[in-house]
This record gives C-alpha cells, sequence and structure tokens, in this order.
C-alpha cells in the first residue's frame, strides 16, 4: 500500500489545484493577475503553518534540521516555480494561451530530463512511452485548427515556463530527499511547504510593493475571498511534496495530468459546456498515458 500512497498524494494535490486555480481566476477581476498570484502565497502560509503544527502534535519529535544542501534545492522550487508562473500569466494576456498551455503541458517530459541530469532518477521505457502519450493528449485537447501558424513567442514562452516548472519539481524534490526524514516524510513535506510559501510570499509581496503598491491593500482589504485560495493552494502544496517525498518527480508530474481531466469536467458539467471529439480523444490518450505509468511503476 506504501508504494501506492504516491498516487493518493498527486490525485488529491491535483484536484486541490484545480479549485485554486478556479479561486484565483475570481480574484483576478479585483486583484489582478499578480495580486491574484501573490495571494495563493501569502494566504496560504497561515494553513501551511496549521498542517506543520498538526504533523508536529500528530507524530511529535523536533522540527527537521535541514543540511546545507537543502536551501539551493529549495531554493530552486521556489524560484523557478514564482518564474514560471510569472511567464504563464503574460502568456495569458494575449491571444495565443492555448498554445502557451500546450507547450506547458510538456513538463513531464523536460523533469524526467531534469531528473536523470540532476538527481540521477532513470526513467524505464514504459514510462517514457507514458510520458509521452498523457503529454500527447494534452497537445490534442489544447489544439485548435492555424493555432501554431507564426506563433514563435508564444511557443517561446510555453517552452520557458515548462522548464521553470520542471525545475521547480526537481528543486523540491531534492529538498525533501536531502531531508533524509524517510521514517517521517509527512514532517519533511510540511516543513517544506511553510518554508517554500514563505520565500514565494516574499517575492512576489516584494515585486507589488516596488510595482504597484496600492494592490497590496486591495489583496488585505479582500482577505475574506482570498482564504479558500490560500487553503487550497497550501493544501496542494502540501500534497505535491507528500508525492515527491515518496516517488519520482517525472513520475508524479506525469500523474499531475489528471488535473487537465478535472477542469474538462467542470467545464463539462458545471458551466454546461460540450466536449469536442478532439477533446474526447486527448482524454482517451491522458487516461491510456496514467494507466501506463501506474502499471509501469
Amino acid at each position: 500500500m506504501t508504494n501506492w500512497l504516491w498516487v493518493i498524494f498527486t490525485v488529491i494535490a491535483a484536484a486541490a489545484q484545480t479549485a485554486r486555480n478556479a479561486a484565483q481566476r475570481e480574484l483576478t477581476a479585483s486583484l489582478g493577475t499578480a495580486g491574484a498570484t501573490n495571494v495563493r502565497f501569502l494566504f496560504g502560509i497561515p494553513f501551511g503553518l496549521l498542517f506543520l503544527i498538526a504533523t508536529l502534535l500528530a507524530i511529535g519529535g523536533p522540527l527537521p534540521r535541514p543540511p546545507a544542501v537543502y536551501w539551493p534545492w529549495i531554493l530552486l522550487g521556489c524560484l523557478a516555480q514564482t518564474a514560471a508562473t510569472g511567464l504563464m500569466l503574460t502568456a495569458m494576456t494575449g491571444r495565443s494561451f492555448v498554445v502557451v498551455y500546450a507547450f506547458i503541458k510538456t513538463e513531464p517530459i523536460l523533469v524526467a530530463l531534469f531528473g536523470f541530469v540532476l538527481l540521477g532518477e532513470t526513467v524505464t521505457l514504459p514510462m517514457a512511452a507514458a510520458i509521452m502519450v498523457a503529454t500527447a493528449g494534452v497537445a490534442v485537447m489544447s489544439l485548435r485548427r492555424g493555432v501554431y501558424a507564426n506563433e514563435f513567442w508564444p511557443t517561446l514562452l510555453g517552452l520557458s515556463a515548462a522548464g521553470l516548472f520542471g525545475l521547480s519539481a526537481i528543486g523540491y524534490r531534492g529538498a525533501i530527499v536531502s531531508l533524509d526524514q524517510s521514517s517521517n516524510l509527512l514532517l519533511a513535506a510540511s516543513y517544506s511547504v511553510v518554508i517554500g510559501l514563505g520565500v514565494q510570499a516574499g517575492i512576489t509581496s516584494l515585486y507589488l510593493w516596488w510595482e504597484n503598491p496600492r494592490i497590496l491593500s486591495a489583496i488585505l482589504r479582500a482577505w475574506r475571498g482570498s482564504l479558500f485560495a490560500g487553503f487550497s493552494g497550501a493544501l496542494a502544496s502540501q500534497f505535491w511534496l507528500l508525492a515527491f517525498a515518496t516517488a519520482t518527480a517525472a513520475s508524479v508530474r506525469t500523474l499531475a495530468l489528471v488535473e487537465v481531466l478535472f477542469a474538462q469536467a467542470i467545464s463539462t458539467f458545471i458551466f454546461r459546456q460540450p466536449t469536442t471529439s478532439r477533446e474526447l480523444v486527448g482524454i482517451v490518450l491522458i487516461v491510456a498515458g496514467v494507466l501506463l505509468l501506474l502499471w509501469a511503476y
């Protein structure tokens, strides 16, 4: 059962991330994209601390004492994720977001490459096939006729964001592994969530203070609507790091493509938007890739 915990952790994280994305979209109208992103980190800190306190009470023992190598890994995770989010938000302001999104979801391929180079994590042939099939499914779902013509900059944005998201996953995985808390994975993950949220809240708050201080005031005034975004963001981070603690980053990020299926389900069953034949083909490929991954792991 323990060998399959990463599957449960990843699915919960993907579901929480889908909820967080929906909450952030609601806040974007009043706070802007940068302000809504800051909410995710700033209002996530109290919940991250609650998770850490609950973990300490349940497990007992002192806080982890990170070795020196922990800090470069956790900073890589935080900074790469923040930069990748910035690139993605930049893309959202243009007309070619569908192109960027398709290339962002090539992240599992890049994670597998970075994991091999930086962490020495190997990928078997069946796992590589699973990554390719699931990624192809996302690309098919994102495809629009003629949308890829003369789209050099959106393509570059998407691949850059995918690379940074991939480095972020490797950074968090490296940080967790360096803590060497094999008997207390929950404590290692909870501790890293608090550190990560603190660094990211500091970075985004400093940016807003420099760029538009009034947004920070607006964020504080919108605290009621921001609590759910902070909670769901912290919950997602908690389970992402638990997944990274128990499986390779490539496996986690490939299974994480189920987030696309969650978003499609919301679109179909809540917003009553019909599913096209192209989207059905993409769904079949994603499901096939995920099943192949679970079989190969």
